[in-house]
């Protein structure tokens, strides 16, 4: 990369982080090849979300979304293009550093809620602070208040088996908030609850963006898409259209 470019793309990085702007990506694809053919799963995608947005990302099985949502996250790195998560240029890092940059900027909520089995609520929330270095007593602390932030306060000395389905995705969104990232993802997030216990979680989410959380939601459900407040919708790996719904 060229001095002058790399400069150009620091002082972009700078603009985004003061404007506001959490995501951006600029002409991002991610190819796969397959024997002799090139499967692209994202073509070009150009978006941008600002801190303090609700927005679902929607698609068919096989639009491209998972594979977008894996390079939001910062689990996977893009072919080519560029993305900027937090003012941070991630597509050109290394696998070390987007580990970093992912520990510190998204806090992930998965429809398998992801849970240790065998450690209370506390400790299931605490993990990422401790990947992270923080001291024991801040971890306690901090790990306490995101649990109570989504009303299970009462349950923190509960082993996942000892919890309901809904209690147990109230401890990963708790595990995603820890960190206080600048993104919450969540990739199918109602996928194995009930409908009740579903509409119950997606409140808690609309509770959490009123409290000034940037939260991306990956769907293939219109009802639970709807929940947000802008649907970017994605197909054959392109957006098809972004709408603002409320």
């Amino acid at each position: 990369m060229a001095a002058v470019a790399e400069k150009d793309l620091i002082q972009r990085g700078e603009e985004l982080r003061r404007t506001g702007i959490v995501i951006r990506t600029y002409d991002l694809w991610k190819t796969y090849v397959m024997g002799d053919q090139e499967i692209h799963a994202v073509s070009g995608v150009d978006i941008e979300i600002k801190r303090g947005e609700y927005v679902a990302i929607m698609g068919p099985s096989g639009s491209g979304k998972s594979t977008l949502m894996n390079l939001i996250g910062c689990l996977d790195t893009p072919t080519r293009g560029q993305y900027y998560i937090n003012g941070n240029l991630v597509s050109e890092l290394s696998d070390d550093a987007l580990a970093r940059i992912r520990n510190k900027e998204v806090g992930f909520v998965f429809q398998t809620f992801n849970l240790l089995a065998r450690a209370t609520s506390l400790h299931n929330v605490e993990l990422p602070l401790i990947y992270a270095g923080l001291p024991s007593a801040e971890r306690l602390e901090r790990a306490k208040e995101a649990l109570k932030a989504v009303d299970l306060e009462a349950r923190m000395h509960h082993r996942p088996n000892e919890l309901s389905g809904g209690q147990r995705q109230r401890v990963a969104i708790a595990r995603a908030l820890v960190n206080r990232p600048s993104l919450l993802l969540a990739d199918e997030p109602t996928g194995a609850l009930d409908s009740t216990t579903g509409n119950e979680i997606m409140g808690l989410f609309e509770r959490l963006y009123q409290q000034g959380n940037t939260i991306v939601l990956v769907t293939h459900e219109h009802d639970i898409a709807m929940h947000a407040h802008r649907i970017i919708h994605i197909r054959d790996g392109k957006v098809e259209r972004d709408e603002r719904i409320k």
